[in-house]
Order: C-alpha cells, then structure tokens, then sequence
C-alpha cells in the first residue's frame, strides 16, 4: 500500500481536528493530485466525522424545540449550550475541508482533470450546505451563496464534459437538487433539475459504464426517490428531507 493510501485510509480513524489535520498535510505535503481511491477515501472519512455533528444538531434542536416549550430556563439554557458545542465542532469539520479543498485539491487539478474538479467543487458546495443548516442571518446568507457558486460551477463543467449517467455528474445533481429543496426552499427548481438529470441518464444508459453500473444506478434510484417525495410534498404542503 502507497504511503499516500495509508495516510488517507488513517482519516477513518482520526475524529480529533489536531489528528485530521496532521494527517492531511502529510497528505498534501506530497503535493501531487490524488487518486480516485485515495480521494474516494479522504470524502468518506470527512462526511463520516460531519456527519455524526449533522445528526447530533439535529437532534438536539429538535429537544431545544420541546424544552423551551416546557420553559424551563436551566434546562434551555443546558441544551443551548450543547447545540452551540456541536454546531462549532460542524463548523471547525467543514472549514478543514473548505480550507482543503481551495488551497490544495481545487487549486491543483489540471484544465483537463474534469472528473477531479467536479467532485471537489461538489464537495465545496456539499460543506458549504452543511454550514447552511447550522448558520442563521448575514453568515447563512454567505455560506448559501457559497454553495450555489460551487455546486452551479461543478453543474456546468459536468455537462459539458462528463456522460449523464457518470455517477460523479449524477451525485452531483442529487445534491444540488437537496441544496434547491431544502436549503433555497425552491422545490420547483429542485424538481426539475433532479427530473433533468434522471432523465438524460436514462435516455443514455447504454453509454454506461459496467465499473460504475452500481453506482449510477443507485444515485438514479435515489433522484427518482427524491422527485416522488417532493412532489407528493407538493401536493400535501409538508415539508420533507431529501435523500443527500
């Protein structure tokens, strides 16, 4: 195993920023693009740690919801106070990657290294949507922005450059569709760019690729989720997550 393997397959492992940190600029110091492997892995580690912080946030605003319902004041205060705690570790986890992401990996992708820049600017758009849900006021409104930017840049190179039915162009759009649905609050434009997608995968699915079937197709399965969900939303006028 490549000594650039072994750093990145370490992220699994390496919950704590000062470790995460260590790590990555090993990794970076090597200076030099990654592999899809390598940065399939470095992905998973950080949407791994991310992750955990979403979920927590989400639960935790769901019983500050109810206790200050109840109104009592020590009990809200306790679990304001644990919600700001997580939402600094979710902002501290996203930086790290946006930091990663600008001064490193976008920064060193070639003119022709698409793939590369999609998956990246994907990236960039994901951990800025991340911030979206945690931010309130003037810092919500940048890091939307942000997001918008990153994922419409990474929309448009992957049309021109990759197969609809790439599983990088079709993550791509499923999270972009999420990003529309539920932090722009625009369902319609939601709808139609996950309907787009699916659709031009279909009408090109003899174009693909027997290594990526089983990626592509669950991404697809998860687009079509997603627009029967929505529009069923619609419909009832409920809110409803999308698959992200």
């Amino acid at each position: 195993m490549g000594k650039r393997k072994r750093l990145a397959k370490r992220l699994s492992y390496v919950p704590r920023r000062s470790a995460r940190e260590n790590t990555f600029g090993k990794v970076t110091e090597l200076n030099e693009p990654l592999s899809n492997e390598e940065r399939n892995l470095l992905s998973v580690a950080y949407k791994n740690v991310v992750g955990a912080r979403r979920s927590s946030w989400r639960v935790i605003s769901s019983i500050e919801q109810k206790t200050s319902a109840d109104g009592n004041e020590k009990k809200i205060e306790m679990v304001r106070a644990y919600r700001e705690k997580i939402e600094k570790e979710l902002e501290a986890v996203c930086q790290d990657v946006l930091s990663l992401l600008d001064n490193y990996l976008i920064k060193n992708c070639s003119e022709t290294q698409y793939e590369s820049k999609v998956f990246y600017l994907k990236m960039k758009g994901d951990y800025y949507r991340y911030l979206a849900e945690v931010a309130t006021g003037e810092k919500r409104a940048t890091v939307v922005e942000s997001s918008e930017k990153a994922y419409s840049e990474a929309h448009e190179i992957s049309k021109e450059h990759m197969q609809p039915t790439h599983p990088i162009r079709l993550g791509l759009a499923l999270n972009y569709s999420v990003f529309y649905y539920e932090i722009q609050n625009a369902p319609e434009q939601a709808c139609h760019l996950a309907k787009t997608a699916f659709d031009d995968a279909i009408a090109e699915l003899d174009t693909l690729n027997e290594d990526s079937y089983k990626d592509s197709t669950l991404i697809m399965q998860l687009l079509r989720d997603n627009l029967t969900l929505w529009t069923s939303d619609q419909q009832d006028d409920d809110g409803g997550e999308g698959n992200n």
